[in-house]
């Protein structure tokens, strides 16, 4: 429900009841919703992160046992960010702020401004990114050279072609990606947006190993093994990282 935190926390506390997992993923914005009509509105939904979206991701990350990355809307000083947070138990890990903003929301947020990372965490190597930074290769590029072996990317996509570039992205740079995704519809101010729905689950090699209807909810949890990403091999002679050659591009 727009706006309403309380209600969100509570519908996916609902969700993953009885859901344990090493990394949960949820949508971009889950706690507010995305469709907003001034500057306002919008810094009147932000927080740092010590809010209160902060501290329900570290209850349920004590509930879930699980690394939880979820996006809400961060403040600091005058700019406000669309941002997501990676929390583990009673700790916030990090905060990513995205990079490249998508259409309307340049009307209300600041662009990023720190460099994507990847976070060891329990030795796993997570890597961030939210929504529109899929349309940009270098950010899970960029990810890949720092050793990220799981992306996490939280996501209120209405454009049609994120899950299948997302294969090419997890091909390219071998890694898996777990792109979280809302459905339904939100008409506010000047959007009327549909979301697209179709979670997904890719791995290095492309598959789709979980993939979510396009207007249901729900929750999914895949067994992998995250070091098979270490492997940059395609063949016998290729190694899509130190096969690069960037004083040619």
């Amino acid at each position: 429900m727009f706006g309403d935190k309380e209600k969100n926390f509570e519908e996916v506390k609902h969700l993953l009841h009885g859901v344990k997992a090493d990394l949960l993923v949820l949508p971009e914005l889950f706690s507010t919703g995305y469709s907003f009509i001034s500057k306002k509105e919008v810094r009147g939904f932000s927080e740092t992160r010590h809010g209160l979206t902060a501290d329900f991701l570290m209850e349920l990350s004590k509930i879930t046992d699980s690394v939880l990355v979820g996006g809400f809307i961060e403040t600091d000083g005058y700019d406000v960010y669309n941002s997501l947070m990676v929390v583990y138990g009673s700790k916030v890990i990090g905060t990513y702020r995205k990079i490249h903003l998508f259409d309307r929301e340049k009307l209300w947020f600041a662009r990023g401004n720190r460099p994507p990372k990847v976070y060891d965490i329990n030795g796993v190597k997570i890597g961030t990114m939210i929504c529109f930074d899929w349309m940009f290769p270098e950010v899970c590029r960029t990810l890949a050279m720092q050793g990220m072996q799981v992306l996490a990317h939280p996501a209120n996509l209405v454009m049609p072609w994120c899950q299948s570039a997302m294969v090419t992205r997890c091909i390219e740079n071998r890694v898996f990606a777990v792109t979280a995704n809302r459905i339904g519809n939100e008409e506010r101010g000047g959007d009327d947006l549909t979301f697209t729905g179709a979670s997904q689950i890719t791995s290095p090699d492309g598959k789709i190993l979980s993939g979510a209807p396009v207007s249901d909810t729900g929750a999914s949890v895949i067994v992998i093994n995250e070091k098979s990403a270490d492997n940059k091999m395609i063949n016998e002679y290729n190694d899509v990282i130190k096969d690069r050659r960037p004083s040619l591009y």
